[in-house]
């Protein structure tokens, strides 16, 4: 929760000048308040409803932040054995833990049986097959849902479409039933339930309302030939407004116009939504500081000590962070390119952005960088992981503490 008091830029109460002071740059800043806010939400949304929402871990990982979404009483939507061990750390109820992604290894099958996570979101058949071997050799029956790909375009970046014809994501819609009656033939196979879910970023409700529409239908195909499905998980994908411009729906509004596609008929199914990016994205923020200013060719660049291994998501979506001085300037705004100190064109953090003259040593703040910010960082250019901090009111806790120069030789043999 962002806003400005006087001249200084706040989080919730505290100034964001003494955090850069206290613990340097660069460094996330998450609120505890809007991560609070944006999952309860999603409870309204689901108030009265059977169902419940698992956190897409993925979009942000870290250990402090999973433990307090986990004391809200979601489950996790995790896509790893690394995300199944962080999410069981965190505290999560194993049976709200749902297990999706292409490419689970033996190893992370039986991890995830052995600790009863709820179910897997099977996305081929040779997955299946690899589960059900798994699940026999440690006599655990393994609860699954089939990750339907159903055809539909969210209109998003390519990078996060999964839901098109083409895509390595989930079976094809023209397969669905095939693949419930494979399954249902496997003797360490329970048929829980169907999942589906078609990309992120998405700011129109109508692809998710036609995703449920031909999930319906699977639904009822599979019904008719004697599986009775428990779940219908409508995945995750709704978008938040990076820019000013843009307007994402509501979880009420989404919830509803979803649920209005199931009908009467589905008054005893179990619905499970996984929000990540909507959780999180906007509860967190790049602190950054410029250490240089340069001008080239007429050109404006502003170089800080974020680099793209900090933040990637500038130069791999193409995708917009808004940039703001963390103090009011009056001076006149030029177009300037905010760029990081890493070897490549492709290290920026935002190009012709209108900003006023700043001075060196001034810092900046890149919003709305709380989901796939720190989670997808790297020690590329062979430097350190940078710090993260919470902000509950006026109280700052550090939850990551900055890497050292030795800490990128650890593990090296």
């Amino acid at each position: 929760m962002l806003q400005f008091k006087d001249d200084d830029l706040y989080i919730d109460q505290v100034k964001l000048y003494e955090i850069a002071v206290k613990y340097g740059t660069s460094v996330y800043v998450y609120s505890k308040n809007q991560i609070v806010q944006n999952i309860e939400n999603y409870k309204k949304a689901l108030k009265n409803k059977d169902g419940f929402i698992c956190f897409a871990c993925k979009t942000n990982s870290n250990a402090t932040i999973l433990k307090n979404i986990s004391k809200l009483g979601v489950g996790a939507d995790v896509t790893s054995g690394g995300e199944i061990y962080r999410c069981l750390h965190a505290g999560f109820d194993p049976l709200k833990i749902v297990y999706a992604g292409v490419g689970k290894t033996e190893e992370e099958i039986e991890y995830a049986l052995k600790n009863k996570v709820l179910m897997f979101n099977v996305e081929s058949f040779e997955e299946l097959d690899l589960i059900n071997k798994v699940a026999d050799k440690v006599k655990i029956k393994a609860k699954i849902s089939f990750r339907i790909n159903p055809y539909v375009d969210p209109e998003t970046h390519d990078y996060v479409v999964t839901g098109k014809k083409g895509t390595k994501f989930g079976i094809p819609y023209k397969d669905a039933l095939k693949a419930y009656l494979y399954a249902k033939k496997k003797k360490n196979i329970i048929i829980s339930g169907i999942h589906s879910h078609i990309g992120s970023q998405i700011l129109k409700i109508a692809p998710f309302e036609l995703a449920a529409q031909k999930i319906k239908r699977i639904v009822n195909e599979v019904e008719k030939n004697g599986m009775k499905l428990e779940y219908i998980n409508c995945g995750g994908g709704l978008g938040i407004e990076y820019e000013k411009s843009q307007k994402a729906p509501s979880p009420e509004k989404l919830v509803s116009k979803v649920l209005q596609i199931f009908d009467v008929f589905y008054k005893n199914k179990k619905f499970i939504f996984e929000p990540g990016r909507s959780i999180i994205a906007n509860a967190g923020h790049l602190l950054t500081k410029v250490i240089y200013r340069k001008i080239s060719d007429k050109k404006n660049f502003l170089i800080t000590d974020a680099g793209m291994n900090d933040l990637i998501r500038p130069t791999l979506y193409k995708a917009y962070h808004e940039i703001i001085p963390i103090k009011k300037i009056n001076t006149k705004k030029v177009k300037t390119d905010v760029v990081g100190p890493i070897c490549e064109s492709g290290d920026f953090m935002g190009k012709d952005v209108m900003l006023p003259l700043i001075d060196q040593g001034e810092y900046l703040l890149i919003t709305c960088a709380g989901a796939y910010g720190a989670s997808m960082s790297s020690q590329y250019n062979s430097r350190p992981l940078i710090a993260e901090v919470l902000v509950e009111n006026d109280k700052i806790v550090l939850i990551r503490k900055r890497a050292s120069y030795n800490d990128l030789l650890l593990n090296e043999v």
